[in-house]
Order: structure tokens, then C-alpha cells, then sequence
């Protein structure tokens, strides 16, 4: 099966703006040149890769499978265009960043704002959830993992290591006995389908039978309600420079000797030499030495 990618880059315009006719509206070209292309695209495939509604296209899983395959051709296809420029030049395009909840949070959207203003042409798309993204898929181009990973094509490029501890808002730290227990704190925690993450866990191992007070699906929903006094959270130490953290009071507390968080950096060794993806890393890369030097460190989901 040989694929022009020509016809590739016409279909990723149809994938990414979700009609034929704003494809062809973007890309200054006949919609029945484009239709035509993407039957072309289709009989190399051997199958439909969209399902033609009034409203627009809708990809099948082949073209499902495909897109990712056609972004990365897309990003590789600018990257070479940007090595013809003289230097220096700046780079640009999107960079798509995989982390936990609480990472995305407290540490990617602040450090947003230093990364634009060393390079401004750069579009960050930060995707925040629990699920591990596939880079190998090209579903994101860097990720902030919890866990090492063990696929000799992930290149791990900084790690950090944290102590998780209790946090609470000073206003219900003010209405706390002089050396609380765990089980005197009211719990705001992870609820369904995420019970599975580690600070719910190490809490029902600290607490048998424990009830929390507050739960959610969302780790923002879940720091709003203990700013607000609504009880304790188990948190990796964070102070980081612009963390919420400070707004919060730690509690002298002990989780046990495996209350230990851990973040590492990880690219695909295929997306590694990309001008784009090495400036966002080395980013972060500075910020994980930041926190290392000052003995500060980062959340865990």
C-alpha cells in the first residue's frame, strides 16, 4: 500500500477541521479536487476513512487509526521546512503535553507563562488526565509520568522525587486538636472511577473503613473545596514557585515510608531531535532541576 502524502495532508485538513468544505476552504482548494483526493486516500487504504454527514465528516476507526500516523508525517514535513530556514529562527507549532491532573495543574499551566515568553510562536496543548497517553502513537509529544517507563523507545530525560504529606486550608488547620490523627481529618478525595490512584489508596490503607467527606472525578474540584476549608487532601509536597501549595497549611502527619511521589519526563526517542518538542523539554527539564536544587518537588495525581 503506498499513501501519497499529499493526499495525507489533505485528509488531516478534513480530520482536523471536520468537513470537507472547511478543508477546502483552508486549504484554498475545490471541494471536488478534495473530494476527489480522498477517494483517492480511501481506495490505497482499502477502506472509508469517513462517514459523509449533513453537518460534516466523522473519521471511521480506520481513519481513526491513521491520524495519528498523518500528524506525526505533518510535524516531521514542518520540521524540515524549518531546518532550510538561516538561523537562527525561532521554532513554533503546537506541543502536546501528557500529565496527571495535579501536574497539570499546579505545574504545566503556571509554567505555561514562561515558555510563551521565551518562545511565543509555540501553541502548548496541555491533555490532563489519569490514563498514560500513547506516545508512540503520537497521541501527545512529551509526558509527565508517574512511573518509569519500561519501553526501550520512551526516553526518560529528568525525573524528581517528593514526599507526600497532608495539606489543609489554615481556616480548618485552626479548628484542628493540637496533634490531630489521620482519622480526625475530614477527607476530600478521588471518587469513581479513580479510587484506584495512589493517595485514595494509601488513605484506606492509613484508615481502615474510612469515609471521606468530600469526594470528586476532578483534581481542581478536589483543591477548590480545601481551599475552602473543606478538609485535608494527601498532596506531593509542591512549592514550587507559583504553587497554590503556599496558600495551604502542612500537617505534621506521617503517610508511612512509601508516601513517596515520583514525576518523570518522557519523550518518544523518535520526537527527541524535533526543534519544537527539545525547547518545551528543556523547560522542563530546568524546572525539575529548580525544584531538585530547592528540595521542593511536584504533585502527584
Amino acid at each position: 500500500m503506498a499513501l501519497d502524502w499529499e493526499n495525507l495532508r489533505l485528509f488531516l485538513a478534513v480530520a482536523e477541521t471536520g468537513s470537507l468544505s472547511a478543508a477546502a476552504r483552508k486549504l484554498r482548494l475545490g471541494q471536488p479536487t478534495l473530494s476527489r483526493r480522498m477517494a483517492e486516500l480511501e481506495e490505497s487504504a482499502g477502506n472509508p476513512l469517513f462517514i459523509r454527514q449533513t453537518q460534516g465528516c466523522v473519521l471511521t476507526s480506520t481513519g481513526e487509526a491513521l491520524l495519528p500516523a498523518a500528524r506525526r508525517m505533518a510535524e516531521w514535513a514542518s520540521e524540515a521546512e524549518s531546518s532550510l530556514i538561516p538561523q537562527p529562527h525561532r521554532p513554533s507549532g503546537k506541543v502536546r503535553i501528557a500529565a496527571p491532573p495535579g501536574v497539570a495543574f499546579e505545574v504545566l499551566a503556571p509554567l505555561a507563562a514562561d515558555i510563551r515568553t521565551r518562545y511565543p510562536e509555540l501553541q502548548l496543548e496541555i491533555l490532563s488526565g489519569v490514563a498514560t497517553l500513547n506516545l508512540a502513537r503520537g497521541e501527545a509529544d512529551i509526558s509527565l509520568r508517574t512511573r518509569r517507563p519500561g519501553d526501550a523507545d520512551l526516553l526518560c530525560l529528568a525525573e524528581v522525587h517528593c514526599p507526600v504529606r497532608v495539606f489543609v486550608a489554615s481556616q480548618y488547620a485552626a479548628r484542628l486538636p493540637a496533634q490531630p490523627a489521620l482519622a480526625d481529618l475530614d477527607w476530600i478525595t478521588w471518587a469513581a472511577p479513580y479510587e484506584q490512584l495512589y493517595s485514595k489508596q494509601a488513605l484506606e490503607q492509613a484508615i481502615p473503613g474510612l469515609v471521606p467527606a468530600f469526594t470528586s472525578d476532578d483534581f481542581n474540584v478536589q483543591l477548590a473545596a480545601c481551599r475552602a476549608g473543606v478538609g485535608a487532601m494527601v498532596l506531593a509536597r509542591a512549592l514550587h514557585r507559583r504553587s497554590l501549595l503556599h496558600e495551604l497549611v502542612e500537617l505534621d502527619l506521617d503517610l508511612g515510608p512509601e508516601a513517596i511521589g515520583e514525576l518523570y519526563l518522557v519523550v518518544h526517542k523518535r520526537q527527541q531531535h524535533l526543534r519544537r518538542v527539545q525547547c518545551v523539554v528543556e523547560a522542563l527539564r530546568d524546572e525539575f532541576a529548580r525544584l531538585e536544587q530547592t528540595g521542593s518537588h511536584v504533585p502527584s495525581p
